[in-house]
């Protein structure tokens, strides 16, 4: 589900919710819950202050509703483990503002954007954690994003 709680930035939700669709199908875990909400700059930053002690906004921040270890998507030779029907991932909170920025910066589209961040978010909740796996999550990610188009 994704939710739009900011007004800075026009976007359309349906697209950005089919590709979310399909990272549950493609990635196994269509039958678990995911929420994204989309928020202003201003409140990002509350959150990861909160949160990260870190000052000042983001693009994008996962809170998973358990601690889970890494599970490498199935399409990327994993086990193959559906998760339970009413499990829940977690919750991703993503800044558009900050996503149109980033996308200008990086030579990216928008839309694209916004894609790759769902995609960060999602690893996040599976259990990788850029910041202490020695590059796995980089390493599933590239690949991925290759996959999906996002390269």
């Amino acid at each position: 589900m994704i939710l739009n709680q900011q007004r800075a930035v026009r976007l359309t939700r349906r697209p950005l919710e089919k590709f979310l669709h399909r990272l549950q199908r493609e990635l196994g875990f269509q039958e678990a819950g995911v929420t994204i909400a989309l928020v202003s700059e201003a409140e990002i930053a509350r959150m990861n202050e909160t949160f990260r002690k870190k000052k000042g906004p983001t693009d994008v921040l996962s809170f998973p509703a358990e601690r889970r270890r890494p599970r490498r998507p199935a399409s990327e030779g994993g086990p193959h483990k559906r998760m339970k029907e009413d499990e829940f991932l977690g919750d991703i909170a993503i800044a558009p503002a900050m996503a149109r920025r980033y996308a200008r910066k990086h030579g990216r589209t928008f839309p694209g954007e916004l894609r790759v961040l769902i995609l960060h978010g999602v690893l996040h909740l599976m259990g990788y954690d850029h910041e202490t796996d020695h590059g796995e999550m980089d390493r599933v990610e590239r690949k991925l994003r290759k996959r999906f188009g996002l390269a």
